[in-house]
């Protein structure tokens, strides 16, 4: 790998994760100095106490529909700081899946709707609807594990109007001066692993490996299965352009494309959200619970998907 490869594969992309983890983490620190939180977590805060979530994490809520770096790193400086137990953080991380998915769903929309015209609608309130129940699933376990805990995090002080910016900005900095170290050391060294592991071909024996596995979908149609492959070998665009040219040829109905499009998002997900959450989650948190986010967050993705589209050919059969 010559130095212009380096550059443009490695440092410059792990730049911009770095640039973004540290502005996520400033403006996390600065929130908190300001003592903003309360405000913030006003927006959110009756959903989140229908989960017994505290203002911290009906605060990371709102942010999140903004940043999720900045939603991520003001759940865990709060739980460093004990002000929110593990379950808390847990549920908290999962019920921003919410405001994390309405972030990305304009882009979904304009590369979905030109090629899927109309299924494209379909394939969007399946995902739609997976994410409104995650939430309401979270919020019922949230009340059911965090019994007695009507609000498990702090109320956090309103605004002091004593405060002087200089000594806002003062503690802000000592403050991303600290975790920024630990980031800086965990996140840079975890991105080249990962990245090494893309080049050197491993993501990609996985993906080939599910692939293989397509055999065994005998309920799927054999010209959808291209879709599924597309999605696990290419990218998400690539199962979109396979799945508008079957539909344009008329090869296939709406439901069997509807249907491969969501398993190869089922199959596909995990393995990126590794690759593109694991290398900041790992800065933001500890690595092992960086890992354990991933995992309840990916398997509650496939399982509320697995439902949604199962209701949705039930009744696409029954029509």
């Amino acid at each position: 790998m010559n130095t212009e490869m380096i550059l443009s594969q490695i440092f410059w992309p792990l730049g911009k994760l770095l640039f973004f983890v540290s502005l996520g983490l400033f403006v996390g620190n600065l929130i908190e100095a300001l003592h903003w939180t309360r405000h913030v977590a006003k927006i959110a805060r009756p959903l989140a106490r229908m989960g017994r979530l505290g203002d911290i994490s009906a605060a990371s809520f709102s942010i999140a529909f903004v940043s999720g770096i900045t939603a991520n790193t003001m759940l865990a400086e709060a739980y460093d700081q004990g002000n929110i137990s593990r379950n808390e953080l847990i549920l908290s991380n999962l019920f921003n899946s919410l405001p994390t998915y309405f972030l990305h769903l304009p882009t979904m929309v304009f590369i979905t709707v030109p090629i899927l015209k109309s299924a494209a609608y379909i394939y969007l309130s399946i995902t739609v609807g997976a994410a409104l129940l995650r939430t309401l699933c979270i919020l019922f376990v949230g009340r059911t594990i965090l019994v007695g805990q009507t609000q498990v995090s702090p109320v956090m002080p309103a605004g002091d109007a004593s405060l002087h910016f200089f000594d806002v900005l003062s503690k802000t900095w000592r403050r991303f001066t600290k975790r920024i170290k630990k980031i800086l050391l965990i996140t840079a060294p975890i991105y080249v692993l990962v990245h090494l592991m893309h080049k050197t071909g491993v993501f990609t024996a996985a993906e080939q490996w599910l692939s293989t596995l397509m055999g065994g979908l005998s309920w799927l149609n054999p010209q959808a299965m291209g879709i599924v492959v597309f999605q696990l070998a290419a990218e998400f665009s690539a199962g979109m352009a396979a799945a508008g040219a079957l539909l344009e040829a008329g090869s296939l109905p709406v439901r069997d494309v509807v249907l491969a499009l969501v398993l190869g998002n089922i199959l596909s997900s995990p393995m990126r959200a590794f690759r593109h959450q694991f290398p900041y989650y790992a800065g933001i948190y500890k690595p092992q619970m960086a890992m354990r986010l991933i995992i309840f967050s990916q398997g509650f993705r496939i399982v509320s998907l697995v439902f949604c589209a199962l209701v949705y050919a039930w009744w696409a059969q029954a029509g």
